[in-house]
């Protein structure tokens, strides 16, 4: 489906209503810290599944801002607030701090590396949020996305090793910063007729086992919500590999 050219919304709207959407926009952005630390609360109160519900509220509300951003024209009708770096600011929140404390706390990692690995991760995702390059002129990102809030919570579900979960874990690290390019899931036009319908069935998927998720007894995934949930990644792995060493760079 093609993104709605910027302007649209905001074009039929008079000044002070498009300047109001704009704000409300920001603040629509800005709520998703607070979601996050609903989800942080619910760690350090051991309620996984309140917490893995969380961050699928965060991940929902992180998905609508940039759309509705680009239809609003919120550099125009709202600049004194940099929605680039707000972005940035609620999604390290939500996407690296809480799903790393997650991580942490469920002991997932292997005893006496649970610091060293949080710290990389940490760190490495600081680096990219920070990277000036981040995306290619097709919206392509540059590493590995800092998307953590997809990674621990599959983790938790399919029950991983801790050993699987540190190699795993240091690997998406030194991802964060390469240039292996993968894909925006709604701006990369290059197949996204398949890669947006994957990435919907992903996510609904994901947040069903998440709410289905028991404190008590963990996840106990079927054998079709197990393939949906590596064979999603391991398609956007074999398009970045395509994207990355087999077509022309930006």
């Amino acid at each position: 489906m093609a993104c709605t050219k910027v302007g649209d919304v905001s074009s039929s709207l008079s000044p002070q209503t498009s300047k109001r959407a704009g704000y409300v926009l920001h603040v629509l952005t800005a709520s998703g810290a607070a979601a996050g630390l609903v989800a942080l609360q619910a760690v350090f109160n051991g309620q996984w599944r309140q917490a893995l519900i969380w961050l699928i509220v965060c991940q929902v509300l992180d998905g609508l801002d940039g759309p509705l951003a680009r239809k609003i024209d919120v550099t125009i009708h709202a600049p004194r607030i940099d929605g680039h770096v707000l972005d940035l600011v609620v999604d390290y929140l939500t996407c690296v701090v809480v799903p790393v404390v997650l991580l942490a706390s469920l002991e997932l990692l292997p005893k006496h590396f649970e610091v060293w690995i949080a710290g990389a991760i940490f760190i490495t995702s600081a680096l990219w949020f920070a990277r000036i390059d981040q995306e290619t002129d097709d919206h392509w990102f540059r590493g590995f996305p800092a998307a953590w809030n997809l990674v621990v919570p599959s983790f938790l579900i399919l029950d991983a090793s801790p050993e699987m979960v540190m190699v795993i874990s240091i690997l998406l690290c030194v991802l964060q910063l390469t240039n292996i390019k993968i894909p925006h899931l709604v701006r990369v036009v290059w197949m996204r007729k398949l890669t947006l319908p994957l990435a919907i069935i992903y996510l609904v998927n994901l947040a069903s086992l998440s709410w289905s998720y028991s404190d008590n007894l963990g996840s106990q995934p079927n054998t079709l919500e197990v393939v949906i949930l590596l064979g999603f990644p391991a398609y956007i792995v074999m398009i970045a590999i395509k994207r990355t060493w087999f077509m022309k760079s930006n």
